[in-house]
């Protein structure tokens, strides 16, 4: 089969190749998915820097999320999901061979049934962005009522978070950085979009809450946003962190303290039991009713993800990437 791997952490045109490799063999309990798209996510380019992680195996088939069809089945597995269309989660955590390639092998539970009604293309969206945008938003408990501030709206996780929050009944707030982005998070669902690069963000809440303060956060770098803790949220209220600009971050303490704010960090690779499975099950009722949008902004054959990575890495890119196998 063809896939991209590497070898060696370093820059995407220096350790990014394209090669024929040996095509897997699905063992017990596991099932073959012949793939139709890979998704690329941040941290799989931060991966194959060696920004988060330095590399763990002789060579590595990067990525955790994409979709396809199950081919073959091993041992203990239903022969009846053989042809099943079905979108992948954790495909590269703690595993050397993930999704950018014609196939992947892999738990039996970790390929989970598509809806004819999403592509292929959607199904390479919701392993990371769409699982940590539903693990956001149900964390701290129901939403409805509540308004909630989610920064980075018109993010690939961000777009999700806002579906989900304003379909459980949330008055849901987006941080963006241009008219286009504004657009798009108001297309899913955003009450209010607020120019982090224009306007005063504190000042503008403060304007839509009528001085109260938004009753939750939703955060994708706590490092960038810390500071804005004490000028949005009322007390008692809550940061939802999934992801980081660097390793330390500047918290308002005595905000924190004397407000009891509660900060909840959480990593979507590692979800408890319930909460993976509470997850799939929502994502999976929303794909069937065709309540989800998806972003995908920019698809590239699997010649070019070495550009793939690149478009990520700039931060340009207004949606998912998606590697087309």
């Amino acid at each position: 089969m063809r896939a991209a791997y590497y070898e060696a952490n370093g820059p995407a045109a220096s350790v990014l190749k394209v090669a024929e490799v040996e095509t897997p063999k699905p063992g017990p309990g596991e099932v073959r998915v012949k793939l139709v798209t890979s998704g690329v996510n941040p941290s799989d380019v931060k991966t194959r820097a060696g920004t988060v992680r330095k590399i763990a195996f002789p060579r590595v088939i990067p990525h955790s999320d994409g979709a396809g069809t199950i081919d073959a089945v091993g041992d203990g597995v239903d022969k009846s999901r053989i042809g099943e269309r079905v979108w992948i989660w954790n495909g590269a955590w703690k595993r050397p061979f993930g999704t950018a390639a014609e196939f992947v092998t892999l738990p039996a539970r970790q390929a989970v049934a598509l809806p004819a009604s999403a592509s292929f293309e959607d199904g390479a969206c919701l392993g990371i962005p769409a699982l940590t945008a539903w693990h956001a938003v149900t964390i701290d408990g129901p939403v409805r009522g509540q308004t909630l501030l989610v920064h980075a709206g018109a993010g690939a996780v961000g777009h999700y978070i806002l579906q989900i929050a304003k379909a459980r009944g949330a008055t849901v707030l987006a941080t963006i950085s241009s008219p286009e982005k504004a657009a798009l998070a108001e297309a899913a669902g955003a009450d209010h979009t607020i120019n982090y690069r224009s306007e005063d963000v504190g000042a503008r809440i403060r304007e839509i809450t009528g001085g109260k303060g938004v009753d939750r956060i939703i955060d994708m770098d706590i490092t960038a946003n810390a500071k804005l803790i004490p000028a949005v949220l009322r007390p008692r209220g809550t940061v939802v962190i999934y992801g980081i600009g660097g390793p330390e971050a500047t918290i308002p303490a005595q905000y924190c303290l004397t407000a009891q704010i509660e900060l909840k960090f959480f990593l979507v690779y590692d979800l408890d039991e319930a909460a993976r499975e509470a997850g799939l099950k929502g994502i999976s009722e929303m794909l069937k009713s065709a309540a989800l949008q998806h972003n995908v902004a920019a698809t590239y054959p699997l010649d070019q993800i070495v550009a793939a990575h690149q478009a990520v890495e700039s931060g340009k890119v207004m949606g998912n990437v998606v590697v087309l196998l």
